[in-house]
C-alpha cells in the first residue's frame, strides 16, 4: 500500500465532492474538476476527508494508489487556491504583452510568436518581462508555462532566454582568448 495514498485529502469549506464509481468530481470557488477513476480504486468522502483506498483483490493497481491520492489532492487546492507560475525574461528587446487570448513573444526572432492561452488560464504581464500564469488545472498551468519557455529556453553562455522566476542557470565559459 503506499504511504502516500493512505493520507486523507482535507477538504476545506466551500468544496463539494460528488463520487461515482468511475469519476470523483470537486466543486469550488475557483471551479469544478472531474478524475476518472481506474477499475480498483475507491474513493469515499467521511468526516470531512477524502478517503482513496484500493479494492481488496485488486493488487496489480497499487501502484496507481498515491497517484489518484494526488490527483484528487490537487484538485481540491486548484478549486480553492488555484496554482500558478511565474517566468521572467533575460535578454534586450525580449518582451511579451497580453493581447485578448494570445499572448504575444518578442524573443529576438524576426516575427513575432503569439500563443494561444487555453480556457480556464488567466495570463497576467508585468514590466513587460514578467509572466504571471494562474489558473485551477496544476497540469494545465505547469503544460503551458513549458510551453511558453520552450520558445526561448535560457542559453548557458550569457542567460538570455525565458526562465521560471527563481531557476538557476549554470552559465559556462566561453572561449578563451587566444594568445598570440
Amino acid at each position: 500500500m503506499s504511504r502516500k495514498g493512505k493520507n486523507p485529502v482535507p477538504l476545506p469549506k466551500g468544496v463539494e465532492v460528488k463520487v461515482t464509481d468511475a469519476e470523483v468530481m470537486v466543486k469550488g470557488p475557483k471551479g469544478t474538476m472531474h478524475q476518472q477513476l481506474i477499475p480498483g480504486i475507491q474513493v469515499k468522502v467521511d468526516n470531512g476527508q477524502i478517503i482513496v483506498a484500493l479494492e481488496e483483490n485488486s493488487s496489480d493497481n497499487g501502484h496507481f494508489h498515491g497517484l489518484y491520492r494526488t490527483l484528487i489532492y490537487n484538485m481540491v487546492i486548484g478549486t480553492t487556491d488555484g496554482f500558478e507560475k511565474r517566468l521572467e525574461m533575460i535578454g534586450v528587446g525580449y518582451r511579451a504583452a497580453v493581447q485578448g487570448d494570445m499572448l504575444d513573444l518578442q524573443l529576438g526572432f524576426s516575427h513575432p510568436t503569439k500563443l494561444q492561452i487555453p480556457s480556464g488560464i488567466n495570463v497576467k504581464v508585468d514590466k513587460n518581462t514578467q509572466i504571471l500564469i494562474t489558473g485551477f488545472d496544476k497540469r494545465l498551468v505547469g503544460q503551458f508555462a513549458a510551453t511558453v519557455r520552450s520558445k526561448r529556453p535560457p542559453e548557458p553562455y550569457q542567460g538570455k532566454g525565458i526562465r521560471y522566476v527563481g531557476e538557476y542557470v549554470r552559465k559556462k565559459a566561453g572561449k578563451a582568448a587566444a594568445k598570440k
